[in-house]
C-alpha cells in the first residue's frame, strides 16, 4: 500500500470522526495522531517514534471499536496500512 493510500484512510478516518461523537479528549488524540502519521510519511528523519504512532493508533482504535464501530474499522485499516508500509 502506499502513502496515498494511507492519507486517503485518514481522510476517511477524519470525516467519520466529525460526523460522530466524540469526546474534546479523543478528537485531540486523534488530530495529533494524524499530524505524527502525516510527518512520518512526510519526512526521512523525523522525532516521531514510528512504535509510538501505532501505540497510539492502537490505543484509540481499542477505544473507537467499543463505542464507534466504523471509526474503529478505518482506524484498524490505517494500522494495517501503516504496518505495510514499514512503519
Amino acid at each position: 500500500m502506499s502513502n496515498k493510500k494511507l492519507r486517503e484512510l485518514l481522510g476517511t478516518l477524519h470525516d467519520e470522526i466529525q460526523n460522530t461523537e466524540v469526546d474534546a479528549d479523543t478528537r485531540s488524540l486523534m488530530r495529533e495522531l494524524d499530524s505524527d502519521i502525516h510527518e512520518l510519511l512526510d519526512s526521512t528523519t523525523t522525532e516521531v517514534s514510528s512504535n509510538s504512532v501505532l501505540e497510539r493508533a492502537r490505543l484509540l482504535e481499542a477505544e473507537f471499536s467499543t463505542s464507534h464501530p466504523v471509526a474503529g474499522r478505518f482506524m484498524r485499516e490505517v494500522i494495517d496500512t501503516l504496518v505495510k508500509i514499514g512503519v
